[in-house]
């Protein structure tokens, strides 16, 4: 069974994920602003849809494969990095936008809402580079079976997007409108996601392999 602080961590570290902009909260936030909260809530059935893909993926074994040959997991781990410091070059660079910045979509029927938020989910290279590089950090033989322990994080990671991005649907005219008020929050939002984005990647090359 995983350590109750070990599954605390974990949670904090999904959190931190959920928050940092994404293809995911561009899509929910764009969806529910130009076709309602509905088709925001919609689209977010096939963005969980898209992470039982990963999740699935990790659990029959992918996970279990990259840490139990080093090389592997090792390149894994850097390559891991090296995207959550792109994505956060991507947020605090000259000219970036926020997710708080809808893009312009025309109305999509249910199916298609559906259907656009899978793709965008499971298409999601942050969704497959925390799958594959930061679940196998917490998980550890000794704590019981490889399986169960990926699939008690990877219901735990979509719990916690699940209600973060539920809450994004709900509330992105809110929350686009307030950021357009105040723009000084607006790049602080920024800042703060590629902070958080830098130290998630230096903790993630300082990692050292727990499996052996």
């Amino acid at each position: 069974m995983i350590p109750l602080h070990e599954w605390l961590l974990f949670s904090g570290a999904a959190l931190l994920m959920v928050l940092t902009p994404g293809p995911n909260m561009i899509y929910l936030i764009s969806r529910s602003i130009c076709q309602g909260r509905m088709a925001g809530v919609t689209s977010l059935i096939g963005v969980v849809g898209g992470f039982l893909v990963h999740m699935t993926a990790a659990a029959v074994g992918l996970t279990a494969l990259f840490m139990a040959v080093p090389l592997g997991y090792d390149l894994l781990r850097w390559a891991g990095a090296g995207y959550l410091l792109w994505m956060a070059w991507q947020a605090v660079k000259p000219g970036a936008r926020s997710p708080f910045e809808p893009r312009e979509l025309a109305p999509d029927s249910p199916a298609r809402l559906v259907t656009m938020g899978f793709l965008t989910s499971v298409l999601n290279p942050k969704v497959a580079v925390f799958y594959l590089s930061v679940l196998p950090q917490f998980i550890s033989p000794e704590h019981g079976s490889v399986l169960a322990q990926s699939l008690t994080l990877g219901l735990t990671q979509i719990g916690v997007s699940f209600t973060v991005n539920l809450l994004i649907a709900l509330f992105a005219a809110g929350l686009s409108a307030w950021f357009a008020r105040y723009p000084l929050w607006l790049m602080l939002q920024r800042y703060v996601m590629g902070f958080v984005l830098a130290a998630l990647a230096l903790r993630l090359v300082q990692e050292q392999r727990k499996l052996a």
